[in-house]
């Protein structure tokens, strides 16, 4: 009997003793409404050593709730405008009917202020240590579309729910509690989950718990799923069911990842030999069953696989599959079972995750190339990407941010990083890091702690602190510069060799540390190609010289096989037995970059206007895909309209600066020349000096900047139309600010002329306004007055109502001399901003307008503009038009119908189809921006 009891004390221990939080739901699912009517009840334990008088719950399925929730300021950070624009029914809400507790009496609960997605609850005496309450909880769930985050109900009524019932937050040195900003990163302690679900007989379930029991009746089936120390509610309610079960020699696998195709025997061998690796790095995964979907992957692809189309497969068969399934499973095995703060120390798993990856890559994948195949193809083997490994891609697109000067440190919080970061660099950083730290100790010290890390802290609240103790405890160096330098800071890593001296039988090598910080670097020396010496250097807070054996070492290389994550590579050459160290190459079309080389890169470049007509030549230039601090272009190219050399040239230097709200400072010098008429050619020289600020919190979009430049232009005289000074000179100081936001968008401009002839000063401000109801609101003012104008040059460079001039050349006008057709009927808005054409058009004294437009239905807006206009020895005359502004995308495409205006109904005037304006953007860089602007 003592046996037996003893025997039934385990398996209830096994139940419900592995967590100290228990979690028993029963939730009704009403198809009509897409609701869960809810009881449910949390068992919570006070595991630490206060008492608590207070409890905090994660509501995360009410972040949906309204357009100033957490959730919907982010989505409208990153120009998501899908949620603000969506319906009321198609965003989820959690409605709270009561919380009791186990005597049946209410609990007092709020929601703290600025976090509607949290709930505090106030128990009637103060929970102590070791002291268990339960909650019982009675609410509705809406679940909300699934367009917003790939989870929630899609357009057929299948369900795809994640973070959809009330959790425990985490106590752990306090209440560590935080909002749902689209992270995925919810932060709950493990607990024992039952669920008792009634749902439409037609859905099918599929979840990682396990499915202890399923009838039917009377069209509804009631499902029983539990599981021990979980802390994923991921949930799939489908009408047909779209996954498949591996069974392997670990765990079972339920996924829908797609499978390219796959034969079941090869998916099989695939993912058991997965779980086989992890097995063996990590150690067993805890659970029965693995559940891995197709927006799991989505929600962290691999970037380059990512972006082919289905049509492409420049990859052999099965190794698309193998890797995408690679980095699911491994981030569900590593989110399931280390269970650091997801949203502060989230750079310890991604650690883990991207260097595991690529230690799998090496063993089963070991000569496979960044572009697969493609780096066979002639003409493509021929650029210096052909050659990169497919590992290589993770610290190029690290390297990206770091030259934009866009890195942040890996103890960022993860809602503090900018979209780039957060989804690709951060994490790639943080695993080529890992790797770093391993080439560096040159042993399996960083492999033994990530197996012994993960085995001493499974299932168990951790912290980057226990992962840093044991990597410290396992090393045979000292790595405290990589928690330090590397993983506490933005700090780049950048070495320079700066001189070598031969000695009898040595080289004393000189090598400088360009940012001063205290991270260790290699040292190679070359002898045909090959490398004869290896030796880690350390200690090298700004320059330090090291005696190395000759060993008739031709080249010196620094980070020769590039294990280092250095911002700049170029000058980590030098010759030891001639005279270059590095010699000059060329490549056709922009290439990544190579540093053993000094790269001149030649393309096609078209580009249009009406009077050049097409005009193509070819674009020589040292820009790769990586940013650089020195670029220079030159493009000169044929006009098929002029039948003339027409093109440009620049040349710059930025210098960057870290962590300050003055970010570049760039200068250089640029020159154009094309056509401004028939057969009328300008040239243009600008030397400038520009200020760049931005706030130090990189998700703020508020950019500034001041610009100094001085315009020379020289323009051949037409004949039919002379003017007083077709050369001229123009000193310009320009400051802008921005502030881009979906819901609010802010903007200014000052700007100052010095000419020999007139001088003259403007500013523009710039707002807009999308409020909660979906009515945009749209204000521009634009104020502009000349210091003194002697000028008697037919307005040439008076201010314009509704059509620059454009004397500096700066607008990418088509048509710039047109005064009808087609092309005069392009419209930029600046200066005046208006859109009729009226007269007087321009103002050789002051102008002053408004513009301003409101939506009357989605993208369809009523505009109007309204300004005064003083000439000189005339009374200022006031100006207005209206009309209808159809804007597929603002400040890119859009297009104005003129309804009322100084002209009367202009609806009704003859020839209005000429009097119909446009804005229309086919600058390829313009339009990258617009595309990126959400993730930079």
């Amino acid at each position: 009997m003592k046996n037996l009891l003893g025997f039934l004390l385990y398996l209830a221990c096994i139940g419900y003793c592995s967590a100290q939080n228990n979690i028993s739901i029963n939730a009704e699912y009403d198809e009509e409404s897409q609701t869960f009517s809810i009881q449910q009840t949390i068992s919570f334990k006070n595991e630490s050593t206060q008492s608590l008088d207070e409890i905090y719950l994660n509501d995360w399925a009410n972040a949906y709730s309204s357009k100033s929730t957490p959730l919907a300021k982010r989505f409208a950070e990153e120009y998501k405008r899908k949620f603000h624009f969506a319906k009321r029914e198609e965003r989820g809400y959690t409605e709270i009917k009561s919380f009791l507790n186990t005597s049946g009496d209410s609990i007092k609960w709020d929601r703290p202020l600025g976090h509607p997605d949290i709930l505090r609850l106030k128990p009637i005496s103060p929970l102590l240590p070791e002291q268990t309450i339960d909650i019982h909880i009675d609410y509705t769930v809406k679940i909300p579309s699934d367009k917003f985050t790939r989870f929630g109900i899609d357009s057929e009524s299948n369900l795809k729910l994640r973070n959809w019932y009330i959790t425990p937050a985490v106590y752990k040195d306090g209440w560590q509690y935080y909002s749902d900003r689209d992270m995925g990163d919810l932060y709950t302690p493990p607990s024992n989950i039952n669920i008792t679900l009634k749902i439409p007989e037609a859905y099918y379930v599929a979840s990682g718990l396990a499915v202890e029991e399923q009838a039917s009746n009377d069209g509804f089936k009631t499902v029983t799923l539990q599981g021990d120390d979980r802390v994923d509610s991921k949930l799939y309610l489908t009408k047909t069911y779209i996954f498949e079960t591996k069974t392997t020699n670990f765990s079972k696998i339920i996924t829908n990842v797609e499978d390219d195709g796959l034969q079941p025997e090869i998916k099989n061998l695939i993912l058991g030999r997965i779980l086989h690796f992890l097995n063996d790095r990590l150690g067993e995964y805890p659970h029965e069953k693995i559940f891995v979907t197709r927006e799991d992957y989505m929600e962290s692809p691999i970037y380059g696989l990512n972006q082919l189309p289905s049509f492409l497969r420049p990859f052999p068969d099965g190794f698309q599959y193998d890797v995408k399934q690679l980095k699911t499973i491994t981030s569900y095995y590593l989110e399931n079972t280390l269970l650091n703060n997801p949203r502060k120390e989230q750079w310890v798993n991604d650690a883990i995750l991207i260097s595991l990856i690529m230690d799998y890559v090496d063993i089963y994948y070991p000569k496979m190339k960044l572009i697969g195949s493609l780096s066979d193809v002639i003409g493509i083997r021929w650029f210096h990407a052909a050659d990169l490994k497919f590992n290589d891609q993770y610290q190029f697109l690290f390297m990206n941010m770091a030259r934009l000067n866009l890195d942040q440190p890996l103890t960022t919080s993860q809602d503090s990083l900018v979209k780039f970061n957060k989804n690709i660099a951060n994490a790639y950083k943080a695993g080529i890091g890992l790797k770093y730290l391993e080439n560096f100790q040159e042993d399996d010290a960083v492999k033994t702690s990530i197996s012994q890390y993960y085995s001493a802290n499974k299932l168990q609240l951790t912290s980057a602190s226990e992962f840093e103790e044991i990597l410290k405890e396992n090393s045979n160096k000292n790595i405290d510069w990589f928690f330090d330098n590397y993983v506490a800071t933005n700090k780049n890593i950048d070495f320079k060799i700066k001189h070598v001296e031969k000695l009898e039988d040595s080289l004393l090598v000189t090598i400088n540390n360009k940012t001063q910080n205290n991270m260790p670097i290699s040292l190679y020396g070359l002898k045909d190609g090959e490398v004869v010496y290896k030796t880690w250097v350390e200690d090298i807070p700004k320059s330090k010289e090291v005696m190395i054996p000759n060993n008739g070492i031709e080249r010196l290389a620094l980070n020769y096989e590039n294990e280092v994550p250095e911002v700049n590579q170029r000058d980590n050459y030098k010759r030891v037995t001639s005279l270059f160290s590095k010699p000059l190459q060329f490549r056709i079309f922009q290439d990544i970059e190579d540093p053993k080389y000094n790269q001149i890169f030649f393309m096609p470049e078209f580009d249009y206007n009406l009077y050049d007509g097409v005009s193509i030549g070819p674009k020589v230039y040292n820009k790769t895909f990586l940013n650089k601090n020195f670029n220079f272009n030159l493009s000169p190219k044929f006009g098929f309209g002029s039948q003339t050399m027409v093109g440009s040239a620049s040349f710059s230097y930025t210098s960057q600066f870290k962590n300050q709200k003055l970010y570049a400072i760039s200068y250089g010098l640029g020159g154009t020349r094309f056509s401004y008429g028939y057969n009328l050619f300008y040239e243009k020289f600008t030397p400038f000096l520009s200020f760049r600020f931005r706030n130090q919190y990189l998700r703020d979009n508020e950019r500034q900047a001041l610009t100094i430049r001085n315009i020379n232009v020289k323009r051949d005289v037409d004949p039919l139309a002379p003017v007083e000074q077709p050369d001229y000179n123009v000193f310009n100081v320009n400051y802008r600010y921005s502030n881009p936001h979906l819901s609010a968008y802010s903007a200014a401009s000052f700007d100052y002329q010095l000419a020999e002839k007139f001088s003259k000063i403007s500013m523009s401000l710039e707002y807009r306004k999308l409020f909660k109801s979906n009515r945009q609101l749209n204000l521009r003012f634009f104020a502009g007055t000349f210091l003194y104008n002697d000028t008697e040059d037919m307005d040439y460079f008076s201010f314009a109502l509704d059509r620059p001039t454009d004397y500096l050349f700066d607008y990418n006008y088509y048509g710039r001399s047109q005064g009808s057709g087609l092309f005069s009927q392009q419209i930029i808005v600046a200066e005046g901003g208006f859109k009729s054409q009226l007269e007087p058009a321009f103002a050789n004294q002051w102008l002053s307008t408004v513009n301003a437009s409101t939506n009357l239905w989605k993208w369809i807006f009523a505009y109007g503009d309204v300004g005064l206009v003083k000439n000189k020895n005339e009374n200022a005359k006031v100006m207005y038009d209206s009309g209808i502004r159809v804007s597929l995308v603002d400040d890119y495409f859009e297009v104005f119908f003129p309804v009322y205006s100084n002209l009367g109904w202009e609806v009704s005037q003859d020839n209005y189809d000429q009097k119909i304006r446009f804005i229309v953007s086919l600058d390829i860089n313009t339009l990258v921006r617009l595309f990126t602007r959400r993730w930079y």
